[in-house]
């Protein structure tokens, strides 16, 4: 099982949703950077359970705990070790599915992989997991932050509700002001009033988070196997209930000629750059110095709170209904590990880069 990402800035995870707790090992964090706990700690509760009546119930303080690799404020170095302790597991609300294959959830696959799963929240395959990846990115983030390297995530679009603008045409300081995550309050009220109707059924609801990075120095990304477009989406797609990913113009580029699409560069006072910004900022699998923006998708949450028809482990027709606390609808809680996992990929190619040239 893989459990490390990353190629000079590496984060291994461990633990279990309903296990002591979810980990990790930071290795090739840069030395002399200003360690921030409560930016770390800020960046969890984005994440964590119960923050609002949009995500699961379940009551976590999670706490970051960490072990080695700062002393005095700063990073040394060396390996960054830290806990998150799980506090609050309901592990009975999941003993009527030890026997049973949760349909398009990772039961049967890991079953027929390991011959044996923790059926107890999904055990490794929960996205609480996801918990040591925005670690990790907050750490990344407090590293770009002193190359003048920012990442923003909201959410852009929740079942049929859309946002219909660029992200330049946004306030990002109002993302953070509604449960949603959106940057459009009307928008916001319309995709929370969504999400809590299909709540109220006992289903679910799915859609896209929008992500930018502004600051990335041109030179990022290798120009055949390693691009730096293929190592984001291999990072996205990692994430828990991801579905999908395009950068720049996408699928919407498709019915778009080559002579409108191309980005036009110019002499902007002295400085390279392209009076517009179809290609998101990536071109030839290397960044070209604008902004880098991309769009994940994400489905419906497979755990719905009525029944529905499956098999047990030995083949036979059962009905399955899940018990306990869980997401109506993954985007909010999925914006800052989204940026977590754009943070820690444009950090490691950044330290890639300074190996590629003298």
């Amino acid at each position: 099982m893989c459990n490390t990402f990353g190629h000079i800035f590496k984060l291994t995870s461990f633990g279990e949703s309903h296990g002591v707790g979810i980990g990790g090992v930071v290795d090739g964090m840069p030395a002399g950077i200003d360690i921030d706990m409560d930016f770390i700690q800020r960046e969890l509760a984005r994440r964590k359970p119960g923050q609002s009546a949009l995500t699961t119930s379940r009551q976590e303080a999670d706490e970051v705990e960490l072990l080695s690799g700062v002393f005095e404020g700063k990073s040394t170095g060396t390996p960054i070790g830290f806990l998150v302790r799980n506090t609050n597991q309901h592990s009975g609300d999941y003993d009527n599915l030890r026997e049973v294959f949760r349909p398009s959830h990772a039961d049967f696959t890991y079953q027929m992989k390991y011959g044996i799963r923790d059926h107890r929240g999904g055990g490794r395959s929960s996205a609480r997991e996801t918990i040591a990846r925005v670690v990790g990115g907050a750490l990344a983030k407090l590293a770009l932050k002193q190359l003048g390297i920012s990442i923003t995530a909201y959410t852009q679009q929740v079942g049929n509700i859309c946002l219909e603008k660029g992200y330049a045409d946004y306030d990002f300081n109002v993302i953070e002001q509604n449960p949603v995550r959106c940057p459009d309050p009307v928008k916001a009220t319309e995709m929370e009033t969504l999400i809590k109707e299909v709540k109220a059924n006992g289903d679910t609801i799915g859609g896209a988070i929008c992500c930018v990075v502004k600051g990335c120095p041109a030179g990022l990304g290798e120009p055949v196997f390693g691009k730096l477009h293929a190592a984001l989406a291999c990072a996205m797609m990692s994430i828990n209930a991801a579905k999908g990913f395009e950068y720049g113009e996408g699928f919407g580029g498709m019915d778009m000629r080559g002579s409108e699409q191309n980005d036009i560069f110019y002499d902007n006072d002295g400085t390279i750059s392209t009076k517009t910004n179809h290609s998101g900022g990536i071109q030839g699998g290397i960044s070209n110095g604008q902004d880098i923006y991309f769009r994940v998708a994400f489905k419906p949450v497979a755990t719905l709170l009525t029944e529905q028809p499956t098999v047990n482990v030995k083949g036979e027709d059962a009905v399955v209904k899940a018990r306990g606390r869980h997401d109506p609808c993954v985007l909010p809680r999925a914006v800052p590990i989204v940026e977590a996992m754009t943070a820690m990929t444009i950090l490691d190619y950044y330290l890639l880069n300074k190996t590629t040239k003298l």
